[in-house]
Formats: C-alpha cells, structure tokens, sequence
C-alpha cells in the first residue's frame, strides 16, 4: 500500500468514519489532522445503504452500532482517502474501560472488510496517564511524516478546539443550536442512551424529534455535569468499571431524584451486553423507588419506525394522564 508524505502537493486525505465515539470526540479528532496538515474525511450521515453494507459485512453477533460502524468504514473509502483513522480505544479514564469490541475496532475492519489503504490505529488507554494520548498523537503523525514536536502542538490546539465546542457534550449543542431550546415545554422525560445511539437519527428512528414533536422537553446524559452523573453513579455498592455505562447509570439515578421528571426512557442497541446489565440496574432501582416510569427501547437493523413511535407515544399519554390525576 502506499504511503502519502504530507510533503506531497496534495495534503493526504483521512477518513473517518461518522459512528461510534465520532459523537464524542469528533471535533478533537478532525481539527488534530488539519493542524498537522491532513485532510480529515467524514463518511456520509447514517442511510439505509450504509445499514445494509454494515449487516452484509459485520457477523451476526454484532450490536447494531458496530454494523453501523462497519458500513461507514466501507463508505469513507469509498470516497477516496489515503488513510483510515479507527482509534484502538481502551480506557478515556484510570480504573475503567471502553466496552471491549471498541478495542478490536481496527481488527474488525481488516477482518470484515478488503481494506485498500493504510489504517491509523493508535492505542488509547488513559489508564497509563495522559501522556498515552500524547503517545497516541505522536504515533498518528508519524505515520503521515509529521515531526513529534508538531504533533504535540497540534494535540494541544485540538484539544483546546474540542473544548470550546462542548468537549464531550459538543454533539447535543450542536443539535440544540439546530432545533432550539425546549426549556419552556412542560412534560420533561431522560432518554438515557450512549451519544451513537441517541444522535444518529437513522438508527434511533428520530426518537429526539418524535418527543419535541409531542411536546416534551428531552434531557440526555449530555445535560449532566460529569461530577453529578458520578455523584448518581455512586449510590451504587461497587464502581461500574464501563466508562460509558457508568455515565448513563448515574445520569439516570441523579435524574431521578430530581423535581419535574415526568419519565425515563432507556434506548439501548441489542446485542449489547453492557446496556442490557446497566438498562436492568436503572429500571429495578427507578421502579424500586416509584417516582420516575421507565420505557425500555431496543433497536436493531430490523426495527421499525411505526412500531417505535407508537410505543412512545402510549408511554407520553400514560405520563400525561398521570399528571393530570396528580393535579400538575
């Protein structure tokens, strides 16, 4: 295969694929190739083409956001980069984990698909301290012919970047600044559900703008101060050592404690063994202290938008009527 030196006429083109960890850390991930003179590549927004290829191409035992995942990988090659940029996540935090198919990401993509072009696979595991991500960055860059020094700027800018356009939480600004504020709605109902899910619309059916539509103001785990969620989290006997789930749990118990909570909705992918375990922690303990009703929604390929949308909408009258008979 061959290399691209950033030297070259044209800045090499990096692709990555608009799934997974791309609602978290996208805006990190993009500016730290422009500032070492990339040209990072975003794969099309989810569509039914991009679907199908995923679930031609993942195995059977695949969760739904791993297809997903796959089918964009096979569609940012398709538009012609030089290089494909698929992390190695293991841990963003000490004493805890990324869910484990998150590690073999980059083994995935050479397993499933015939990729034509190098992979950038740097291993993130901030177990180790930040200096990993340093590490990371460094390891990145040399492969496209960029010095160490640069690399470190251009980390250090990214990073900066990243944070004033919302850090992890930049995706549900983003989609604020598109649909507005909802502040002033009555009913306010939590859909716990990890950021791929919650904001691609293809594959949550448009969850987000079904609720707005029906007059609900919609609170996501991204509305949660990292200090509260962790403050929720910790109701719990022993430290849940999935970075993600351990985010939504304690979203979910800090938000039930809360006044005006009307519901919880727990959107979670089949397939995937950490939501199962943590969706059935947040309904026993919710339903155990009987403040908050729980809707449990599990989406996959064959999921459909009739079937979702009417389920929703039983549980907002349901939410409805009980506020009526409480006399809110």
């Amino acid at each position: 295969m061959r290399k691209i030196k950033i030297s070259e006429k044209r800045a090499p083109r990096v692709g990555i694929p608009r799934a997974l960890l791309y609602y978290s850390y996208n805006p990190f991930w993009t500016e730290f190739f422009r500032q070492i003179g990339a040209e990072p590549i975003l794969s099309p927004e989810t569509n039914k083409e991009i679907l199908d290829a995923g679930v031609r191409l993942a195995a059977d035992e695949a969760c739904l956001p791993v297809k997903v995942f796959l089918g964009h990988v096979q569609a940012v090659i398709n538009l012609g980069v030089d290089y494909l940029f698929i992390p190695r996540l293991v841990a963003v935090e000490k004493r805890a984990y990324i869910c484990p198919k998150f590690l073999g990401l980059p083994d995935m993509a050479r397993a499933c698909l015939k990729l034509p072009v190098p992979l950038l696979k740097p291993t993130i595991n901030l177990n180790g301290g930040r200096r990993q991500l340093w590490l990371a960055a460094r390891e990145t860059a040399e492969q496209l012919g960029v010095h160490p020094i640069q690399a470190g700027r251009a980390l250090l800018k990214a990073w900066v970047f990243w944070q004033k356009a919302g850090g992890i939480s930049w995706w549900r600004q983003h989609t604020r600044s598109l649909r507005g504020e909802n502040s002033r709605r009555g009913l306010k109902v939590a859909v716990i559900a990890h950021p791929y899910n919650l904001y691609d619309n293809y594959i949550n059916l448009g969850l987000l703008q079904h609720l707005e539509q029906l007059g609900v103001e919609v609170v996501t785990p991204e509305d949660v101060p990292v200090q509260e969620a962790e403050a929720g989290a910790a109701q719990m006997p022993k430290r849940l050592f999935w970075t993600l789930n351990r985010h939504l749990l304690g979203t979910a118990l800090h938000l039930a404690e809360q006044e005006g909570l009307s519901g919880l909705i727990h959107l979670s992918a089949f397939g995937c063994g950490p939501d199962s375990f943590t969706g059935e922690i947040i309904t026993r303990r919710l339903q155990r202290a009987g403040r908050v009703s729980v809707l449990n929604l599990t989406i996959d390929e064959h999921s459909g938008e009739a079937g979702l949308v009417t389920r929703v909408e039983a549980f907002i009258d349901m939410l409805q009527r009980r506020r009526k008979q409480c006399g809110a």
